[in-house]
């Protein structure tokens, strides 16, 4: 769905009216929602990459928040950074390192042809995950206390009005505000 696509002009007025009018404890549920079909229409298999994003660094941040040890905390800090870079990695740059294997083999003799899988690469996975590396970054650092809530926390990684282009969103700044009560 592209912001500018006549199935996004329906939609967001949808949401927002939708917004409205469920009751308090229910609009960040409606959010998430919004957001997970938002992104799911793009294509639907991608919603996957953003459950594990959200769920090892809300994991991890709570872990990290329970630790003292310097070495665990590491150790935990680079759990994060590889789940989230390992996932981007592997999508953005599979084919480019296939290609270039294979064309490196080839200049040497040995015929080859690249291991082509079909990766495309999924809409603003690059904004999720560096917004998901960075929270749990100020929670190492503890320049922030880990959410509690991993329902606000999975609205801060999957809010659909930034999700696809921008901009990536301090978790200090934007989890305050989708847990506030809002009028």
């Amino acid at each position: 769905m592209v912001f500018n696509s006549l199935q996004y002009a329906l939609f967001l007025p949808l949401v927002f009216v939708l917004y409205w009018t469920v009751l308090r404890k229910h609009q960040n549920k409606l959010l998430l929602v919004a957001s997970y079909v938002f992104y799911g229409s793009w294509d639907w298999r991608f919603l996957t990459l953003i459950w594990i994003s959200t769920i090892a660094d809300y994991t991890i941040a709570r872990a990290l928040a329970r630790q003292d040890d310097d070495k665990a905390r590491r150790r935990l800090m680079l759990g994060s950074v590889g789940v989230n870079l390992g996932i981007l990695g592997f999508f953005k740059y599979f084919n480019f390192f296939a290609d270039s294997a294979a064309d490196l083999l080839n200049t040497i003799g040995l015929e080859t042809s690249p291991a082509f899988l079909g990766i495309i690469l999924p809409v603003g996975i690059s904004f999720y995950t560096f917004q998901t590396l960075g929270y749990t970054i100020d929670v190492y650092r503890r320049d922030l206390e880990p959410t509690d809530n991993l329902l606000d926390f999975a609205v801060y990684v999957a809010y659909f009005p930034q999700l696809v282009a921008g901009p990536i969103e301090r978790a200090k700044r934007l989890l305050p505000q989708i847990h506030a009560k809002r009028a």
